[in-house]
């Protein structure tokens, strides 16, 4: 029989969280001077996706407890409400959670949770959190088809557990159970500190199991309640890069799953990234070997072509992303169209019904709506009113070598194919730039500017002949 627990069971005085993640080990079979729990699944390293389900919960105490490369881990998390104990010995995960008892909170429920398991859910904690009482701990367990590697969960008659066995020591009647341990638990600091210093290293490994706690907690007459989480991914750890890369698809397939139930279409869920977070509406497409980095939100019916990365941008309404285009903190208004091929870099703001065309690179640049710079063009440090039309070749220069310098386009100005405007430079509305022009003045409103070399023909001209020397 299994005991599960549908709620709590003691109303608890105690509100004081402590979040004990246990981040010291190498990894030596990752194969990296990298610290293990800095290694990145989908765009964030393995601790950062631990630090942000706690910090869900709400703002509580973080004390990560590091060894390997504990300079490197310490300077990636600069938080008030996180403290960094050093293990510099590797003795064990109870001999790691002893490093941190100094900073434990007295009247603290303590979470211990690991860097190297990144997928654990908010809800998975808050529940085990609920079962914590003066008379009972939380314990996170899960029954797998292939137990290999796991402590085993052992159970008395009447389904209570009684302790954790791990598998180099476990007889063989006891590695035939498929409860295991997932190493996650949650107790009161009072009762760490009542039992951490009874943990000998009596057993195969040499090492101080923070296991050992449940048998000490059913000698004290304390229940250790289960609970599950809701898929084996919250639970798997890091030891590879293979490992790694597994966890990431099913990172990966997960989300494809939550943005395919919400109302958007994917060529093909197993070639689709997100790095970070996608809002999207209803009725969107996208293509495959999309990447989505940082804050990403987009609107409804929009397409998005294959091969296109867009990082901590908006997409509006009905817009069209074709393929292989990058766009970077930058805003797509509705119904506008970009690329192929084509570059938005931070900065760039696009209007209604604008066209960013094949082979454009824009960089803080404002372009009104109905605005259009379709063609092998570098925009930069500009702004373009409405129904602006940019011709094929055209550059602004913005850099003079020290400083950057605008370009300021009015309503309804046309630059002609091959041109370059040399910032800073206005053309005012109405605005006509003839083609191949270099333009160095601002332009009336509804004036021609043409900037072009004087063209001289020479008669007789006689072709170049190829020397024999060169043959």
């Amino acid at each position: 029989m299994t005991l599960k627990h549908k709620g709590p069971l003691v109303k608890k005085s105690m509100t004081t969280i402590n979040y004990v993640i246990l981040a010291a080990g190498k990894g030596t079979r990752m194969r990296s001077a990298k610290p293990k729990v800095l290694h990145r699944l989908a765009g964030r390293s393995m601790l950062q996706h631990v630090v942000t389900a706690v910090d869900a919960l709400g703002e509580s105490k973080k004390i990560i407890v590091t060894g390997h490369g504990a300079p490197l881990v310490e300077e990636q998390f600069d938080d008030v409400n996180t403290l960094f104990v050093q293990q510099k010995e590797q003795l064990g995960t109870a001999h790691a959670v002893q490093m941190a008892l100094p900073a434990l909170c007295d009247d603290a429920v303590v979470v211990v949770l690991y860097g190297d398991v990144p997928l654990i859910r908010p809800a998975t904690i808050k529940r085990l959190l609920q079962v914590v009482g003066d008379k009972s701990i939380g314990l996170l367990t899960i029954t797998l088809d292939d137990p290999q590697g796991y402590g085993r969960i052992v159970r008395n008659s009447t389904g209570a557990i009684t302790s954790i066995v791990e598998q180099k020591d476990a007889s063989s009647e006891q590695l035939t159970i498929n409860e295991v341990n997932t190493g996650v638990l949650a107790l009161s600091a009072k009762q760490l500190r009542q039992w951490l210093p009874k943990i000998d290293n009596n057993n195969a490994q040499g090492e101080y199991y923070l296991t050992d706690l449940i048998a000490l907690a059913v000698q004290a007459d304390v229940a250790v309640l289960s609970v599950n989480p809701e898929t084996a991914a919250e639970v798997e750890g890091v030891n590879s890069r293979l490992q790694l890369s597994q966890l990431e698809r099913t990172f990966q397939r997960q989300r494809a799953l939550r943005l395919m139930e919400s109302g958007t279409t994917l060529a093909d869920p197993a070639r689709f990234d997100v790095r970070g977070e996608l809002v999207a509406g209803t009725d969107n497409f996208i293509d495959i070997n999309c990447i989505f980095e940082g804050t990403v939100t987009i609107g409804n019916n929009v397409t998005i072509g294959p091969n296109c990365c867009i990082i901590n941008s908006s997409i509006g309404d009905g817009a069209q992303i074709k393929a292989n285009t990058i766009i970077e903190e930058s805003v797509v208004g509705d119904q506008s169209i970009v690329g192929p091929f084509a570059r938005l870099r931070p900065g760039t703001t696009l209007g209604c019904n604008a066209k960013i065309g094949n082979f454009v690179e824009t960089k803080k640049v404002i372009v009104g709506d109905g605005s259009k710079i379709n063609h092998l063009s570098y925009v930069g440090d500009a702004q373009l009113g409405e129904n602006v039309n940019i011709g094929a070749g055209t550059i602004t220069c913005n850099y003079d070598g020290v400083n950057k310098h605008k370009t300021l386009l009015g309503d309804g100005v046309f630059v002609g194919s091959n041109s370059t405007l040399v910032a800073p430079i206005q053309i005012n509305q109405g605005g006509f730039v003839a083609a191949g022009s270099t333009v160095t003045t601002a332009v009336p409103a509804d004036s021609l500017a043409v900037g072009r070399a004087k063209q001289r023909n020479i008669d007789g001209w006689r072709r170049p002949v190829k020397n024999n020397r060169d043959k």
